[in-house]
């Protein structure tokens, strides 16, 4: 089975990915009554150069797969090969020469920094950790030159946090990422705690350097507008899996899963005749919990194409639909479904 579909070198390769948080009762001796199945056997590929979006609901798994890539947590099994080499169970110590290549940006600027260091100190806490740049009066001038990178004043080098606005606290973030010149930026959600207008800011901030650095990025996201304008590929996630897999253009204009066809048709559309001719798609009922998912096809409780006896009792492949999307499913949308479902694909 293909997981990727885009040419170039591979810098990671992720395969049959789980992570299964314990549930425990008891006080004295805890024992084990089941888990949350957070991320459930996803794979794959990411390729040098580009910016793979991860969408889908709240809840779906995407964080979770970001700390499993930067090894922020321990996955319960599954493989993940970066630059061939394995990585998911390699000891702190071995780790740490690869936290230099592998970076993250938080969702929320407000909490990933902290309030008692100085912007200076925390944007250049990677040159100490690393034995980079042990001289004081050096590193001070390089962090300098990372807040200019970014659009900050270097003169604010001993400010601290509470002194920034929330786009600048994003920014101090994106430059401490981006200080060992790492191949790869894992981003969760950096622009939604951030107002439209600094959105924008942020977006073009992180597609100028990655022209500049040659950076891959991860862009995980729930906004697909956002998600369209920046990533080359994009994968869709719903509870702890991946359904579909395509090009950006190739997902907005001919989606295949019916999950993927239900997230587009809730896009808002400015052209009002499009908007009047869009068959919108209501999902029924709230999204499973991840400590019971459904049987087979995790998505056929919610699903108007769903069939008793396939959808419930056999699990869909990730395999290349029509149009050349790779999607989970075994009643895929056709053609006419998606061009009443996401006008746009046949404007």
């Amino acid at each position: 089975m293909s997981t990727n579909g885009a040419k170039g070198n591979h810098l990671i390769e992720v395969r049959d990915l789980v992570k299964h948080f314990p549930l425990t009762k008891g006080i004295l001796f805890r024992k084990q009554v089941g888990a949350v199945q957070a991320v459930d056997g996803v794979s794959f590929d990411v390729v040098e150069g580009e910016t793979l979006g991860l969408v889908g609901e709240s809840g779906c798994g995407k964080s979770t797969t970001a700390r499993l890539l930067t090894r922020l947590l321990e996955p319960t099994s599954g493989s993940i090969n970066y630059k061939g080499q394995e990585i998911a169970r390699l000891s702190r110590n071995d780790l740490k020469p690869l936290r230099r290549d592998m970076q993250m940006i938080f969702q929320d600027p407000y909490s990933s920094l902290n309030p008692r260091k100085t912007v200076g100190s925390i944007i250049g806490e990677p040159f100490v950790i690393h034995e980079v740049e042990s001289d004081a009066g050096k590193r001070k001038k390089r962090v300098q030159e990372l807040m200019d990178i970014v659009g900050l004043n270097p003169e604010h080098y001993n400010r601290f946090p509470h002194e920034f606005s929330g786009g600048q606290r994003q920014r101090i973030g994106v430059a401490r990422a981006i200080a060992l010149k790492p191949k790869l930026i894992v981003a969760d959600e950096p622009v939604s705690a951030l107002d439209v207008s600094i959105q924008a800011q942020v977006i073009n901030l992180l597609e100028e350097l990655q022209d500049e650095l040659g950076l891959t990025i991860i862009f995980i996201a729930h906004d697909l507008s956002i998600v369209r304008h920046v990533c080359d590929r994009i994968a869709v996630m719903y509870l702890g899996k991946i359904v579909e897999l395509a090009d950006a253009d190739a997902l907005f204009e001919h989606p295949r899963h019916p999950y993927t066809g239900a997230l587009l048709s809730a896009v808002p559309i400015p052209d009002p005749r499009l908007a009047k001719g869009r068959n919108r798609q209501v999902l029924g009922g709230d999204v499973p919990s991840p400590t019971n998912p459904p049987p087979a096809c995790r998505f056929h409780t919610r699903c108007s194409k769903a069939k008793d006896g396939v959808c419930n009792v056999e699990e869909p492949l990730l395999e290349h639909k029509d149009g050349g999307n790779l999607a989970a499913c075994h009643f895929p949308l056709t053609d006419q479904e998606i061009a009443s479902r996401v006008p746009t694909a046949a404007a």
